[in-house]
Order: C-alpha cells, then structure tokens, then sequence
C-alpha cells in the first residue's frame, strides 16, 4: 500500500523531529522511527485505529504524545498531519477541505 504524507503533515513531522533532536542528541531519530512504526501498523490494519470522522482515523505513537491522522483512499494512506496530542485535536479539517 503507497502512504502519501500532506506537505503540512511532513513539515509537521520534520519540526517534531528537529525538536527532539534539539532536546536530546538522537531523540528526533528515535521518534523518526516510532512514526515509521505506526505507519507500517497502519499499512497492516488500515479500519484498526480510532475514527474521527467517517474517513479519517488516527493511530498513537507508543512513546511519544503524537498521534498520525489519516485516511485511506483506494490503494493508499494519506498522512493529514503527524498532530501533538495537546494541540487543537480538529484543526487537520482544514486541511481536506484545501484539498
């Protein structure tokens, strides 16, 4: 299955990243991999993680407070933000709306 991130999600997760990384030499790499990890449980159980609406879904990292919303369309995931968890939780609507 194709997982195609939104550019605002990417920027979101290379922000994340560069956090991390700049409280904790390494740390922004190890959540790097956590998002690849729930990418990949995503890809394996698309319908498995917690709706949000009646197309979006979102799945918990394990270590960190993030959660990646997304949808699946046909034969792919789209990733519509990579979303702290203590930020607005609706604000990635606005985001299918542009598209």
């Amino acid at each position: 299955m194709n997982v195609v991130f939104l550019e605002v999600a990417e920027a979101e997760l290379g922000q994340a990243i560069f956090y991390y990384n700049s409280q904790s030499e390494g740390l922004g790499f190890e959540f790097a991999a956590e998002v690849r990890r729930v990418v990949g449980r995503i890809i394996e159980y698309p319908n498995a993680w917690t709706p949000l609406s009646k197309r979006t879904r979102r799945c918990r990292t394990n270590r960190f407070p993030y959660g990646v919303v997304y949808q699946v369309r046909n034969e792919s995931i789209l990733v519509v933000a990579v979303m702290h968890l203590n930020k607005n939780p609706l604000s990635w609507k606005s985001r299918l709306r542009a598209e």
